[in-house]
């Protein structure tokens, strides 16, 4: 017996988080029988679990780095019919999503999968897996102040982010470069860092995850993950959570 979400998860319906709000929505049965309740448990080999009225099927598990450029969306059900992230995969046949999310307006690195467990180790906050953001604004930023800001967190409307690294790549007349580095991924949080302390965005483009980068990787252009990425991702995650537990001792 498994729960209900991690079932949906690991047959590339989405993330747990999308698959429980999947649930709660009623997109879901089990046996014909429309299952609203989380923690719900169930036998994958004698249930009949449906999505959408689709029978849900365990799939081969797959693993894409894209570039996303801007203009595309990282959501699989988008009302304006806007273009999305997973359009640029054409020729994949699994159900496939975003790992998180980067913006309409941003581009840059994204890892596409259909594993949910491996979702959640990248994307939860407690394996503390970093992004690293190029980021263009207007103004020339003192940077001894940023920093100041940055690293002590800034106060947004759903609490304070935790501390962050920024170091400035290039300033010019009317515009700074920066380089910042979040180890978490809450909804437009850099652009939201950034007005808060007054910095206008012309740019943005996550140029990597965790130790993960990849210059060559064009524009629109995606890539399968090596096993070699994916072991040292899932290392990546164990070491942070071991460092936690270290330091409750």
């Amino acid at each position: 017996m498994e729960r209900l979400q991690k079932i949906l998860a690991g047959a590339g319906i989405g993330s747990r988080r999308q698959c429980e709000r999947l649930i709660a929505a009623g997109h879901v049965t089990v046996n014909g029988n429309v299952v609203k309740k989380m923690g719900v448990t169930v036998d994958p080999q004698k249930s009949e679990i449906c999505c959408d009225g689709v029978r849900v099927r365990d799939e081969k598990k797959v693993y894409y780095l894209l570039n996303k450029p801007r203009g595309f969306v990282c959501t699989n059900r988008d009302e304006l019919g806007r273009p999305r992230a997973i359009d640029l995969l054409p020729d994949v046949p699994q159900r496939v999503y975003t790992v998180g999310r980067l913006d309409e307006d941003s581009e840059g690195l994204i890892i596409i999968t259909n594993d949910g467990e491996f979702t959640n180790l990248l994307s939860h906050p407690r394996h503390g897996v970093p992004k690293t953001y190029r980021v263009e604004v207007d103004g020339r930023v003192d940077a001894d102040s940023l920093k100041g800001s940055l690293g002590k967190g800034v106060w947004l409307s759903g609490g304070k982010t935790l501390p962050a690294g920024v170091r400035v790549i290039r300033r010019g007349r009317n515009n700074t470069v920066l380089e910042i580095r979040l180890r978490e991924g809450h909804n437009r949080e850099v652009r939201r860092i950034l007005a808060r302390l007054g910095l206008t965005v012309r740019s943005l483009k996550r140029i990597k995850i965790g130790w993960l980068s990849d210059p060559r990787l064009r524009p629109g252009r995606f890539r399968r993950l090596t096993g070699e990425e994916l072991r040292r991702f899932y290392s990546l995650t164990k070491t942070a959570s071991r460092g936690r537990l270290q330091g409750k001792k």
